[in-house]
């Protein structure tokens, strides 16, 4: 009884088991650009509101340090509307016409 876990190597070509990951398919490539671009989207939002937070806290009061603040935080919030409305409209495309976009694949019930 072996316990250790074990793969076969192709020696011909040591890349087979990742053959997967270095496929260039437009759809595919489409599929990463589309996540990656959600995914640093939604990041960058989140930074930016915590930039208007740490602005706001640190304008101690001062009238147009207060005002830049919220508008900071107003648009990362209209921002952050936008990433998560184009998620949701994204798995809505994905449920209605059965195909994967973000590389989730959504069945019917």
């Amino acid at each position: 009884m072996n316990l250790l876990a074990q793969a076969t190597i192709n020696l011909t070509n040591p890349l087979s088991p990742y053959r997967n990951l270095f496929s260039l398919r437009p759809s595919s490539l489409v599929s990463a650009a589309i996540s990656l671009l959600l995914g640093a989207a939604g990041v960058t939002a989140f930074i930016y509101l915590l930039v208007g937070g740490i602005q706001w806290i640190t304008s101690s009061g001062d009238k147009e340090g207060l005002d830049k603040a919220k508008k900071k935080i107003t648009h990362a919030l209209i921002g952050l509307a936008i990433v998560f409305s184009a998620y949701a409209l994204i798995f809505i495309i994905q449920a209605l016409f059965n195909i994967s976009v973000i590389g989730v694949n959504i069945s019917p019930i």
